[in-house]
């Protein structure tokens, strides 16, 4: 796999005890449903992002727009997944207040996870994953967006297994998506050139 680190091509997957919930799940998630790409999911991308930069101000190193969403002619939930950048996310009194007052509660502490946090919005029409600075995983949220902006057949293989999944897997879904994710990541990794340390 080149020369990315292993925190980049090794998948990480939690124990049960491990499980981070905090407060109620969202209603939405008791059922997937995927949906053809809406164009217009870039400018709710653009809104959410605007409310979270206003409410974090300085705090915030970077934020994109990753998941399925993020990649156009892509099937997916939509729920528009925003990876936020923060120098560290263990004191969450620097940054869960200041997204509260927008709407936003928290359901996920991940600290095994490298840090990770997650809120929703009252509509729970977004993901904000909250990111230490050092943490690889929105690296391979880049690089898994970027290949599948540009490679149309893992696109539709990564589509259709996603459509196949959301009517067989129920509660499992996002684990039974696991191997082709992988199969996918082999192919970047393998063609891909580690990002220098300043981006990653």
């Amino acid at each position: 796999m080149g020369d990315f680190p292993p925190e980049i091509t090794e998948r990480q997957v939690g124990s049960p005890e491990q499980n981070g919930q905090v407060g109620e799940w969202p209603p939405r998630w008791t059922s997937i449903v995927i949906v053809d790409y809406d164009p217009v999911w870039p400018q709710r991308y653009a809104t959410g992002s605007a409310g979270i930069r206003a409410a974090l101000g300085d705090r915030l190193l970077s934020i994109e727009h990753v998941g399925s969403t993020s990649v156009p002619g892509l099937a997916a939930k939509p729920i528009v997944d925003i990876d936020v950048i923060l120098a560290g996310t263990e004191d969450e009194s620097a940054y869960v207040p200041a997204l509260e007052a927008t709407g936003y509660r928290l359901i996920l502490r991940e600290p095994w996870w490298q840090g990770h946090r997650m809120l929703v919005d009252p509509d729970e029409d977004f993901h904000v994953h909250v990111w230490p600075r050092d943490a690889a995983e929105p690296t391979r949220h880049r690089l898994f967006r970027d290949w599948l902006r540009a490679h149309p057949d893992d696109r539709e293989l990564y589509a259709t297994t996603k459509r196949r999944l959301a009517a067989e897997a129920g509660d499992d879904y996002t684990m039974s998506k696991s191997d082709v994710i992988d199969q996918i990541f082999a192919r970047i990794f393998a063609a891909t050139s580690p990002p220098s340390p300043d981006t990653a």
